[in-house]
């Protein structure tokens, strides 16, 4: 068994939706990547791609720290044709990068993280969509371009993974049991989502243990979440909420989900997340302070 702890853009703002005003003060590539070496991480999750630079500039980043590629998002409209169609060019633009990555033989592979990108009624509507969801032809489509997908990775060199992920058309058990009877390609457990999603982390691992081959560890104050969800709120507002929260403060059972992950013989990265939705007058030293406890609450494991 060799589980690896990486970190990852997001737990610092920094992601694909992160906010544009001009009163952010978002950390740099190195800033991110030095935070993650002084609290005892292996690795690090892509982020947007070209936030931590592309190539050799990549590769010279990495190897400064210490560092080594885990993986990184890649949302695409699976259930629909001609957006899938029209999105292609940027899987293959994220899968340049991680081809470069390979150049400097690292000793894991990474993981292109493939995920839906859901539309705009579920993007609106966390755990479940309003009852929204693929019927048979859009599952058929899903599983069709999923298989695409999954051999332009493989075409690579490389083993893609799928994500469950909050507000897309796989988010609730039910979903990914659907996602799961219709594609080969490994599934991302994320700890976070699935407790947004309405499962249960424990149940959920040992269900699907088989067929996970990339782990995203995160905790969640289920309150505030139930509050943003009655409230009708988004994704956005689920992030800005704070529900997300350093491993131990909220209501993931850390022991006995880390024991039941080890004990299981897991063997692939482990990134630990807190996604943070960046506004003005944040504390850059929380960021520092959130990792190294993040980190140091798997001490016990890795």
């Amino acid at each position: 068994m060799s589980i690896v702890v990486a970190g990852a853009p997001v737990s610092f703002g920094v992601f694909e939706l992160t906010p544009t005003s001009g009163d952010l003060v978002l950390p740099t590539a190195d800033e991110v990547v030095a935070v993650l070496e002084r609290t005892g991480y292996s690795g690090v999750d892509l982020g947007p791609v070209g936030f931590l630079g592309r190539g050799q500039e990549l590769r010279e980043r990495l190897d400064r720290h210490g560092l080594e590629l885990a993986g990184g998002w890649i949302d695409l409209p699976f259930s629909d044709d001609a957006a899938f169609a029209r999105a292609l060019p940027s899987l293959d633009d994220a899968l340049d990068v991680f081809s470069e990555v390979l150049e400097a033989a690292p000793s894991k592979l990474p993981l292109p993280t493939l995920a839906d990108s859901g539309d705009a009624i579920r993007k609106a509507n966390p755990r479940g969509g309003a009852g929204h969801g693929l019927d048979e032809a859009g599952w058929d489509r899903f599983a069709k371009n999923l298989a695409t997908a999954a051999a332009r990775v493989r075409a690579r060199g490389l083993e893609p993974t799928f994500h469950h992920h909050a507000c897309t058309f796989v988010e609730t058990p039910h979903e990914i049991d659907a996602y799961l009877d219709a594609s080969d390609v490994g599934l991302t457990f994320d700890t976070g989502h699935m407790l947004i999603g309405g499962g249960d982390p424990l149940e959920a691992w040992r269900r699907w243990r088989d067929r996970i081959n990339h782990l995203h560890i995160k905790d969640v104050h289920t309150a505030v979440l139930a509050d943003v969800l009655a409230e009708g709120g988004g994704m956005i507002d689920v992030w800005s909420s704070g529900s997300f929260v350093p491993l131990g403060e909220g209501d993931l059972d850390v022991e006995a989900m880390m024991s039941e992950v080890v004990d299981s013989g897991f063997d692939g990265w482990l990134v630990i997340e807190q996604d943070v939705y960046p506004q003005p007058g944040d504390d850059p030293a929380r960021l520092e302070r959130d990792h190294r406890v993040n980190r140091e609450a798997l001490r016990r494991w890795l």
